[in-house]
């Protein structure tokens, strides 16, 4: 009798056995919580999706796992440690550099990514030679960064050091207020601030502060390891794999080759490159009645006239059209210059036509290759600051003031379509009008390559 209680009471535990492992449960449930922030190095929205390598390594992983994944924002920076610490996500994938202070409260997955915290400010301004000259200033970081610990670290050698903390704010966006000459100094990411210099010349690194520091995953403190198992293990296969080396190449391996004209290239470009595709551009002009000089110079702000030009984020070919445009537009070979090219043309002018009639050129046209890069909707939230405001949302020169506002949170927040990079944008139309002037005047030195047809003149203003 006394066995056979004992036995049932053993397989009445057996049936109420451990907690099904976390893993598990992700996947019968089949998604992933994964805290993340808005930020060109993380997750951003663009007109073809969401893009950035915190986004491209999580939809990684969660296809390897099976699941999709729900992805939170908090409203600032210095909620996402604790949102872990309280369970509210699985994990975050944010950007996060690993410290010892964080290290108490978090438990952090193999490294995919060095950086260093560098002082930025502006060029025209005297260079700091330590940190100490930030006194001459104004200094902020973001609130609960690791930036203000290596402040807090370094206050230990200069008491007198002082700086603002800011909450609900990004660092692309306290680099924007540098550059705006709002404040004299911040500390960024060495890859958030590359970036960042792309789209704002004027911003320059004054100096390294320490060494470098690694950045990962923040999984909570827990006996379960079976997630945070499977992430260490997938981080492991990228790097072995190769994969996580090409990925860091893909989106900063260019840093230091874009947002400027460079003329020797353009030249040589003009020269090697122009001469096989002039043809396409003409024939695309003639069928949208576009001017074949700007269909080149948008075909070079994408591709510099590559024909195998492949992005990140997968677009390809010579006006680098995703693949839904492409089947949207008919294009079945995107890499075949004649398609890519009308196909792109045929684009611009579907884009065009969202625009409002009443605006007159240029402004239609810096409108439309603004919408082409950035998309009609985050356009239109622009426009809707700008008039917000009180300024002119027809006119390029009033909305490219409120593009740059799309990546900060108290104006985004506002919209309907969110964050954007809108620096971005505005770097781009600024860089395709350089290039159709570069071609312009390449084409008046070199006459005989305009052929017998006449381009279509638009009557394009000097750059702004």
């Amino acid at each position: 009798m006394a066995g056979r209680l004992c036995a049932a009471v053993l397989s009445l535990l057996a049936g109420c056995g451990a907690e099904q492992p976390l893993l598990d449960r992700v996947q019968d449930e089949g998604a992933l919580v994964v805290i993340t922030r808005n930020s060109p190095t993380t997750y951003y929205e663009e007109r073809d999706g969401f893009r950035g390598l915190e986004y491209e390594l999580v939809e990684r992983f969660a296809n390897r796992l099976g699941v999709r994944v729900r992805y939170i924002v908090p409203e600032s920076f210095d909620q996402i440690i604790p949102m872990i610490v309280n369970g509210e996500a699985h994990f975050a994938a944010a950007g996060l550099t690993v410290t010892p202070k964080r290290e108490a409260l978090v438990r952090f997955a193999p490294s995919y990514q060095e950086i260093t915290q560098q002082l930025v400010y502006r060029r025209d301004r005297k260079k700091p030679t330590s940190i100490a000259d930030t006194l001459s200033g104004t200094l902020e970081v973001v609130a609960g960064s690791s930036h203000e610990e290596t402040l807090e670290r370094l206050k230990l050698d200069y008491p007198e050091l002082t700086w603002t903390a800011q909450q609900g704010i990004e660092s692309e966006e306290l680099l924007y207020l540098v550059k705006e000459q709002l404040i004299d100094y911040t500390i960024g990411d060495s890859n958030e601030v590359a970036l960042s210099r792309q789209l704002y010349p004027m911003l320059k690194v004054a100096m390294d502060l320490g060494e470098p520091d690694r950045l990962a995953w923040a999984f909570p403190h827990a006996e379960d390891d079976s997630l945070y198992d499977a992430a260490s293990e997938f981080i492991g296969q990228l790097k072995s794999e190769g994969i996580l080396e090409q990925l860091l190449e893909r989106y900063y391996g260019h840093v230091d080759r874009l947002g400027f004209v460079d003329k020797r290239t353009f030249q040589r470009h003009f020269v090697q490159r122009l001469p096989d595709l002039l043809a396409y551009f003409r024939e695309a002009a003639r069928q949208t009645g576009l001017d074949w000089r700007l269909l080149a110079a948008v075909s070079y702000q994408e591709s510099h006239w590559n024909t195998k030009a492949v992005s990140p984020t997968g677009v390809r070919g010579l006006m680098m059209l995703t693949r839904a445009t492409a089947n949207q537009l008919g294009v079945d070979n995107r890499r075949d210059p004649k398609q890519s090219i009308l196909g792109g043309a045929r684009y611009i002018r579907m884009m065009q036509e969202k625009i409002p009639e009443r605006i007159q050129e240029p402004d239609r046209m810096w409108l439309t290759l603004a919408s082409y890069n950035i998309g009609f909707s985050h356009l239109e939230d622009a426009r809707i600051l700008a008039m917000r405001d009180g300024a002119d949302p027809d006119k390029w020169t009033d909305v490219k003031r409120y593009l740059p506002l799309l990546s900060q949170k108290k104006h985004h927040k506002t919209v309907k379509y969110g964050y954007a990079r809108g620096a971005e944008a505005v770097n781009y139309v600024d860089n395709i009008r350089n290039y159709f002037d570069l071609l312009t005047w390449h084409l008046a030195q070199r006459p005989e390559n305009q052929g017998p047809e006449k381009p279509i003149e638009v009557n394009l203003p000097p750059m702004l």
